[in-house]
């Protein structure tokens, strides 16, 4: 019979959590001895909370490494029943034990990306799901219509935006920092990943956001990304008019498995789109998009000519 290590409290259920379901699984000895335990594991839904997204990525990511509870408590200095209680969504795990995680897992930030937009609420309900599955992305599509996507931000860009709702009294500075600091974890996509292809719409290098000298950065660091191997930029033009296919932004990922997945937001929140006949209609459209946007010398022409005015009005 499991019992909890003193001290150690086995907390209260925090997240979604669906009917118990009995699951086998094998514990071994140093003889290779397997004895065949059956056990109670809930069956958490990553889509019900922040919390719960996070704790089935620290769950998937163990198994992913082929560890035991034990094993990984090893490894991180906690016991099997504080990784059980987290795992089944009695206990919420702390920050340190996630950063633990992180080094043992080799999971690049995503478990802390996670935590925190579960700790301070500053994501909107949807993003991290999407983020866990943007950090496991062999290619990423993007379409933005208004502005710079997040991962391709000038940090004085992405500051600038964030600053106003703080102004507008639609959220806190702490919240603005953490996102802030979330969107640079993200960024680490931009070395990592094999292929991230963008779409602007012109528009998303006209809107002046942080004024002319902070729109001259960012359009400077757009050219210098697009230079990168894996990176490719085209611009939408205004005159695709009626025939661009998308009216919101999009994000295409194409995962280890070679599925692919999509993302949409509303003001409220984020849509992580996993049916197959969806997300290839959206492929489909992206297609048509890349196509009938300018390719990416003529793309990287239009960036830089719209870099120079907003120099021109900075001076």
């Amino acid at each position: 019979m499991l019992r909890c290590a003193p001290g150690e409290s086995p907390g209260v259920a925090m997240v979604g959590v669906h009917p118990l379901r009995s699951e086998a699984f094998e514990l071994s000895n140093r003889s290779d001895f397997k004895l065949r335990v059956i056990v109670n594991r809930r069956t958490l839904d990553p889509t019900s909370s922040p919390l719960a997204a996070l704790v089935v990525h620290i769950r998937t990511s163990r198994d992913v490494k082929g560890l035991t509870q034990a094993e990984l408590g090893k490894l991180v200095g906690y016991s099997n029943v504080y990784i059980s209680n987290v795992e089944t969504g009695k206990q919420a795990p702390s920050l340190n034990f996630v950063k633990l995680c992180e080094a043992a897992l080799g999971t690049d930030g995503s478990l802390e990306l996670l935590w925190w937009s579960w700790k301070n609420g500053s994501l909107i309900p949807g993003f991290p799901e999407f983020a866990a599955k943007e950090r496991e992305a062999l290619a990423i599509r993007l379409f933005e219509i208004d502005m710079v996507p997040g991962i391709l931000q000038h940090s004085d860009y992405s500051a600038a935006y964030e600053s106003a709702p703080v102004r507008r009294g639609e959220a806190t500075q702490e919240q603005a920092d953490e996102r802030l600091r979330l969107l640079s974890a993200r960024q680490q996509l931009l070395d990592r990943t094999s292929v991230i292809h963008v779409v602007l719409d012109e528009s998303a290098l006209r809107r002046p956001i942080g004024g002319p000298a902070v729109m001259a950065r960012q359009l400077k660091f757009l050219e210098r990304l697009a230079a990168r191997p894996g990176i490719v930029v085209q611009v939408a033009p205004y005159a695709l008019g009626e025939e661009r296919p998308f009216s919101h932004s999009v994000t295409l990922l194409t995962l280890p498995n070679r599925a692919m997945v999509g993302y949409t937001e509303t003001l409220q929140r984020g849509f992580l789109e996993q049916d197959a006949e969806v997300v290839s209609a959206w492929a489909g459209k992206y297609d048509r998009l890349q196509v009938n946007a300018r390719n990416q010398p003529d793309s990287l022409v239009a960036i830089r000519e719209a870099r120079k005015d907003f120099e021109r009005y900075a001076t």
